[in-house]
């Protein structure tokens, strides 16, 4: 027998001949690096001092803000959480009194970083951001608004750090992981919400209420000019269309137009629709609530999702990072008021239908487009055909964008959904999330609809740890007694939205989706055939209206027809004796 021995170069042999293998740099020298501390100043940032090249471990970076916090009352920080390997998760604080954030009725900007811990330069630019705070100039930053500040959350992954884990990324030296210490994507986990660090995140969303939230990443794809890009659901397309008019309108111009005074370019959120060829177009995508922009989306909490571009140096992105918090904080001081009008008044919104999900128009609308030029080309060892960017600027005039927005799924809003009291990982998601709910202490009897699955579909290998499940159901109207214990989930609150984004089982981010229910397609009580024969016969003598039945449908199906087996199962289904839980959804809805 033939052995294959496959051969891996070791860091040290990579090292020693590999060069730059990412596209050209244009050189940049912007106002922002006016930011920057030089290692002689007393309160520089561990990053800083590399001259924004490295990023501070775990360990360095709290005790620098252990540091800070001690040397101020402007600044707080909170453990909200402790990682699966025992790391602690800190929350950081910021106003003229940290207690009183949540309480005092100024605008509130929550500014996460570190959610994939390879990308966090987020982290570095709060550093930056509250030192100056602190023992700077800024502390007026503080007057009208608060802040609260996340570092790292994913604290794991974070120290799960080294030289080759983003190979598409220039800078930091060292780089943490994109997944947690269990393999679970935190952007990918809002709304199914099982990781730790999830859990905590949303502890702060449920108590501080964010008038804006800022989650901060980095690029992963096609080369442009852009180095900070951002982007939220649109008012085309928003859950929270209040929000997003106010995102779309106010927001975007001012952070333009300060990064570009500060000498970055800024620019939309992309994708391109043709990995071979840029010219084809990008996506706008509608962002659904397992990612960060869209979960804030659903719950109206205006959400922001920075990605700095990869192909940017660490410092460029840190420095851009830096003005957009500070713009930001700038902005809320003065729009913050008008903010929270638009964000209530999507809270109080109540529609009778939703749109779940868009597919992208046929029909792009075209933008104006700082790309860089590529050419295709083939590797010559794997005969792979791959876009290779050249470092020359490339300007689309007319670069068509293909929104996602026309609806693809539209439900009806229920007055409530009932989840039966056995599901307790669905009431647990529930009380994470938010939602309000209420329990009944003795059985009731009304009328639901009640849905029945009549195909389904397991994926034959696992996302995010959990096997998705599609399915489609008939509904039926039914007078139904709801047991003691069973918990109505009305639709008639701030959440509402969110409520039916997790419980309605087609919403591409539902608990169903993300196979919380598989108990439903189980049968565990079965029969023999000297005991159901004597009463299929029985049945067919007692009721002809059902035995026509029958007659007709094995006239008209050839595979019944051709099986015994097959009539049995359908008169077994016909009986009391079957599962009447069997593929029924577990949840059920008051209209």
């Amino acid at each position: 027998m033939n052995k294959i021995k496959i051969l891996t170069l070791s860091a040290f042999c990579f090292s020693a001949f590999a060069a730059d293998h990412l596209p050209p740099l244009p050189a940049w020298s912007g106002a922002s690096t006016q930011l920057q501390k030089e290692a002689q100043y007393p309160w520089v940032t561990p990053a800083e001092i590399s001259g924004l090249t490295k990023t501070p471990s775990y360990d360095e970076t709290f005790k620098f803000l252990d540091r800070l916090v001690a040397s101020s009352p402007l600044v707080t920080m909170d453990m909200i959480g402790v990682s699966p390997q025992g790391r602690s998760v800190y929350l950081v604080k910021a106003g003229t009194d940290p207690e009183q954030i949540g309480k005092d009725g100024k605008p509130v900007l929550l500014v996460q970083a570190g959610i994939h811990s390879g990308e966090i330069d987020g982290k570095d630019a709060g550093l930056m951001l509250l030192r100056d705070i602190v023992h700077g100039d800024k502390a007026s930053l503080l007057n009208d608004v608060n802040l609260l500040f996340i570092p790292v959350l994913s604290v794991d992954a974070h120290e799960r750090s080294g030289k080759y884990n983003r190979m598409n990324q220039r800078g930091p030296e060292l780089q943490g992981w994109r997944s947690t210490a269990q393999n679970l994507n935190l952007n990918r986990d809002y709304a199914k919400a099982e990781a730790l660090e999830m859990q905590a995140l949303l502890k702060v969303l449920n108590s501080y209420k964010p008038d804006l939230y800022l989650d901060i990443h980095v690029t992963d794809g096609e080369d442009y000019q852009y180095d900070i890009t951002f982007g939220f659901n649109e008012p085309v397309h928003a859950a929270s269309p209040n929000a997003a008019s106010w995102l779309a309108s106010v927001y975007r111009p001012e952070l333009n137009q300060a990064l570009r005074e500060a000498g970055h370019i800024p620019g939309p959120l992309v994708f391109g629709v043709d990995p071979l060829d840029f010219s084809k177009g990008i996506s706008g995508a509608h962002f659904t609530p397992r990612l960060s922009n869209g979960y804030g989306d659903i719950r109206h909490i205006p959400t922001v999702l920075i990605e700095n571009h990869s192909l940017k140096p660490y410092r460029q992105r840190v420095l851009g990072t830096y003005v957009l918090l500070e713009k930001t904080l700038k902005l809320l001081a003065e729009q913050g008021k008008v903010l929270q009008l638009a964000k209530k008044a999507d809270e109080n919104a109540r529609p009778a239908t939703l749109t779940l999900a868009y597919k992208a128009s046929e029909t792009p609308d075209p933008i104006r487009f700082l790309g860089v030029a590529s050419e295709l080309r083939t590797d010559k060892i794997t005969g792979l055909k791959y876009q290779a960017w050249t470092g020359e600027p490339k300007v689309y005039d007319a670069l068509p964008q293909y929104w996602e927005k026309v609806p693809a799924l539209e439900v009806d809003v229920p007055a409530a959904y009932w989840v039966m009291p056995e599901q307790h990982q669905v009431l647990a998601k529930l009380a994470l999330h938010g939602i309000a709910t209420t329990r009944i202490k003795s059985p009731k009897t009304i009328q639901l609809q009640q849905l029945t699955a009549t195909q389904w579909t397991v994926a034959p290998k696992s996302f995010e740890s959990r096997f998705m499940i599609e399915a489609q159901f008939k509904r039926d109207w039914k007078k139904i007694t709801l047991p003691a214990g069973a918990v109505r989930v009305s639709t008639d609150q701030p959440l509402g939205r969110l409520a039916v984004a997790l419980l309605e089982p087609s919403a591409p981010d539902s608990l169903f989706h993300w196979g919380y229910m598989p108990g439903m397609f189980e049968r565990t009580e079965y029969f023999e055939p000297y005991a159901i024969v004597p009463l299929i016969e029985e049945a067919a003598k007692q009721d002809k209206a059902l035995k026509k039945e029958f007659d007709e449908a094995v006239k008209a199906d050839k595979e019944l027809a051709a099986s015994p087996e097959a009539k049995v199962q359908w008169w077994y289904k016909r009986l009391p004796y079957y599962d009447q839980k069997y593929l029924k959804y577990p949840i059920l809805l008051e209209h």
